[in-house]
C-alpha cells in the first residue's frame, strides 16, 4: 500500500534530493558512500570510529578500493558528512546499514553491531525513512531484529517506515566490479519498500536485481558463498591427495580448465580469509539447525578448509626434513599476510593461523608484507613485518608464500637458494629444485656434497 510518506520520498530520490545515510564506513560502507555522493546525493556517513571519520575529513583513505585522490574529491564537493553522531539519523531519508557481522568463539552469529543501530534508529529515525541492511546474516534477520524490534514501539513496516535487504558483493581489490557495476539484489518487507529500495540503488547500481523478499536475498548472499566455501575445500582436498599420489594438482587444475563448459576452476591455497567465505556458510548452517536441518557439505566444507594450515605446517616439516632440519628451532619466513593478494586486508587470513602454528611448534617465525604492516598475535602482541631485505632473507631455513602480492619479486627471492614452499603456485616460472607447492609431492632435493649429512 502506498501512501504519502511512500511518494514523498521516492519523488526526492528521483530528484536526488534524499539525504543518504550509511552506518559502518569500512570496506563496503565508505565505497557505498562514496557512489552515492558520486551520482548527485547527499550523504551522511555514521561510523563510532573516530579515527575513520577523521582520516575522512583529512582525506586521508584507509580502504584499498578508494584512493585518497577520489576521497578527497568527495569531500571537496561538500555532500558527505561523516560523523561519529546517531542523531544525525533525524535528517536521513534513506539509510544503508553496513556493519560488522562476525561470529563468536563458538561460531554463532554475533549481531550485536545490528542490535546497537537498530537501538539508534528507535531513538532517532525520521518518519517515512527507507531502512536497507546490508550487512551480511543468516535468513530472517531483516524481519526479526529490525522489522520486530520497530513493531514494537509501533512504527509498522511500508507504512511508517520501509525496510529492505541488500546483501553487499564487494570483493577488496578488484579492479573490474565495483559497486557500480556489480549487480544488486534486493528484497523488501512489502511492496512498496521493494519498490522505493529499488528506486534508490537504481541511481547508483548499474543493475538491481528485485527478489521476493528479504529472506530470499539474505539466503542468496549465503548461497553464492556457501558455493565457494564448498568448491575450495573440494579443490583442497584434491591437493592434498594428489600431493599423496605424487600429481601436480595444479597442473591437474589447468589440464581440466581447458575444458569449455560444466567447469569452473577453484584452486587450492593455505586456508580461506575474508569476511565472507569463512563466515557465511556457518551463518546459514547455525540457522539450518534452528529447523532441524544440518548441513553436511558445510560442516565439511569448514573442516577442510580449517585443516589446509595444519596441512601446511606439516608440509613445511617434511621439506625441512629434506634437509636435515626440524620446524623446532628452524628461522621461518611467512610471504605475505594479508588474505588475498594486493591488500592489506587481514581479516580470518589463513596466514595468521600458520603463523600461530609455527610459533608454538617451535619455530622463529617472522613474516614480510608490504601492504599489511603489523598484527596482533593470540596473545594480543603486535607483530611488524620484516623490512625487505634479500640479504637477511637468505638466512631464513625455510620461506613459506601465504599471499601471492603482485609486487613480490619471485626471480630474487628464488635464487635466493632457501627452501620455499608456494602455497598459491606463485613460483610456476620456475622449476628450482628447492622450490616445492602444496598439492604436489615432495621431490628429494639435489645436495652438493658439502651439505650431505650422515645418518
Amino acid at each position: 500500500m502506498e501512501n504519502q510518506q511512500f511518494h514523498t520520498l521516492l519523488n526526492a530520490i528521483e530528484n536526488k534530493e534524499a539525504v543518504l545515510g550509511v552506518v559502518g564506513l569500512g570496506y563496503v560502507g565508505l565505497p557505498l558512500a562514496v557512489e552515492m555522493v558520486n551520482q548527485g546525493f547527499t550523504v551522511i556517513g555514521i561510523d563510532l570510529d573516530a579515527s575513520k571519520v577523521d582520516s575522512i575529513y583529512q582525506g586521508d583513505s584507509y580502504i584499498h578500493d578508494i584512493s585518497s585522490d577520489e576521497l578527497k574529491k568527495v569531500m571537496q564537493s561538500g555532500r558527505f558528512q561523516p560523523t561519529t553522531d546517531y542523531s544525525m539519523l533525524r535528517v536521513i531519508d534513506a539509510l544503508s546499514i553496513c556493519v560488522p557481522t562476525p561470529l563468536s568463539e563458538n561460531q554463532d552469529p554475533d549481531t550485536s553491531y545490528i542490535e546497537t543501530v537498530v537501538d539508534q534508529i528507535k531513538l532517532h529515525m525520521k518518519p517515512g525513512m527507507l531502512i536497507t541492511l546490508e550487512s551480511t546474516t543468516y535468513p530472517g534477520t531483516t524481519e526479526e531484529l529490525i522489522q520486530q524490534e520497530l513493531d514494537k514501539v509501533g512504527h509498522e513496516a511500508g507504512k511508517d517506515y520501509f525496510l529492505c535487504f541488500s546483501p553487499e558483493r564487494v570483493d577488496p581489490s578488484n579492479g573490474r566490479f565495483t559497486t557500480f557495476n556489480t549487480p544488486k539484489v534486493i528484497g523488501g518487507t512489502t511492496e512498496a519498500c521493494l519498490k522505493l529500495g529499488t528506486a534508490l540503488y537504481s541511481k547508483y547500481v548499474e543493475t538491481v536485481v528485485p527478489v521476493s523478499s528479504p529472506k530470499v536475498a539474505e539466503m542468496s548472499k549465503l548461497l553464492e558463498n556457501t558455493f565457494r566455501s564448498v568448491n575450495i575445500a573440494f579443490v583442497n582436498e584434491m591437493a592434498m591427495m594428489c600431493d599423496r599420489m605424487g600429481i601436480d594438482i595444479w597442473e591437474v587444475i589447468d589440464a581440466a580448465a581447458t575444458k569449455p563448459f560444466g567447469f569452473m576452476p577453484f584452486y587450492p591455497g593455505p586456508g580461506i580469509g575474508g569476511h565472507c567465505i569463512p563466515l557465511d556458510p556457518m551463518y546459514l548452517s547455525w540457522k539450518a539447525k534452528g529447523f532441524r536441518f544440518y548441513s553436511k557439505f558445510i560442516e565439511l566444507a569448514q573442516s577442510t578448509n580449517d585443516n589446509m594450515p595444519y596441512y601446511v605446517l606439516n608440509k613445511t616439516s617434511t621439506i625441512l626434513n629434506e634437509y636435515a632440519k626440524s620446524v623446532r628451532k628452524s628461522n621461518i619466513l611467512l610471504l605475505g599476510m594479508a588474505y588475498k593478494p594486493n591488500i592489506a586486508d587481514l581479516r580470518e587470513s589463513p596466514g595468521l593461523e600458520v603463523y600461530e602454528l609455527f610459533k608454538e611448534s617451535g619455530a622463529n617465525v617472522s613474516y614480510y608484507d608490504l601492504h599489511a604492516a603489523s598484527f596482533k598475535d593470540k596473545h594480543g602482541e603486535t607483530v611488524h613485518s620484516q623490512a625487505f631485505n634479500l640479504e637477511q632473507f637468505k638466512t631464513y631455513d625455510c620461506i613459506v608464500l601465504i599471499t601471492n602480492h603482485s609486487d613480490l619479486p619471485y626471480y630474487d627471492i628464488a635464487e635466493l637458494g632457501v627452501p620455499i614452499l608456494d602455497t598459491r603456485n606463485a613460483f610456476r616460472s620456475y622449476t628450482h629444485s628447492h622450490i616445492y607447492k602444496i598439492g604436489h609431492s615432495v621431490q628429494h632435493p639435489v645436495l652438493e656434497p658439502s651439505e650431505a649429512v650422515l645418518v
